[in-house]
């Protein structure tokens, strides 16, 4: 049996709320708040003002829907890249430096991370399930020494935040060096040997880039 397509009134309905998704994590990105008014979101989603409360019951559900949807689609992404990879610590050391690159290959997300780091230690999607996931894995397989996970999750995403924010400043052709000397810390503090942290950190990025480029 063949899959049901949509019909012309629920593609526009999805262009509308993908739309008002896209133009709030521009505005996120760009401003670090959300302190605008509705007539101005849907001004920038190009959309009708009166199309707002059918997509959305407040500023404050679109905004989590938009930080949530471009968190999830790039741990999603980052899944799915790596899916092949048995090492849990190459796992997350790859993600994160990836990541870190961010700054660099996509501003705009990287900025929605910056903006709500909150998101990236605690949320019950994106960053902070996978990596969390891949801590234990690591724990598990004898590659990580961690006392706590809660402790080694913060350290994780503080330690994104930071790089992203250091990245911003830097000249374009150091992020990438920058990213990977603060993952190379990183798995030091996790209790790697500097030989095993080297032959991770200098492993070569999978050539891929996310699904979404609008990020």
């Amino acid at each position: 049996m063949s899959e049901r397509l949509p019909t012309r009134v629920e593609r526009r309905k999805l262009r509308t709320r993908t739309a008002l998704i896209e133009a709030a994590q521009e505005i996120y990105a760009r401003r670090g708040d959300f302190d605008v008014s509705i007539q101005q979101i849907t001004e920038a989603a190009d959309v009708g003002f009166g199309t707002f409360y059918n997509h959305f019951s407040s500023k404050a559900e679109l905004l989590d829907t938009a930080i949530g949807q471009a968190l999830e689609a790039h741990a999603a992404w980052l899944e799915d890249l790596l899916a092949d990879v048995d090492d849990p610590a190459v796992v997350f050391a790859t993600s994160m430096r990836l990541t870190g690159r961010l700054v660099r290959t996509r501003p705009r997300l990287a900025k929605v991370m910056m903006n709500s780091r909150g998101a990236l230690l605690d949320a019950p999607f994106g960053h902070a399930v996978h990596a969390r996931r891949d801590i234990e894995a690591a724990m598990a397989a004898g590659r990580f020494v961690i006392e706590d996970v809660d402790v080694a999750l913060a350290c994780t995403a503080g330690c994104l935040i930071a790089t992203m924010h250091l990245c911003t400043g830097a000249p374009p052709d150091t992020v990438d060096s920058i990213a990977d000397q603060a993952v190379r810390n990183v798995l030091r503090m996790f209790g790697m040997n500097d030989a095993d942290v080297t032959q991770i950190v200098s492993l070569p990025l999978p050539a891929a880039e996310p699904q979404d480029p609008s990020l």
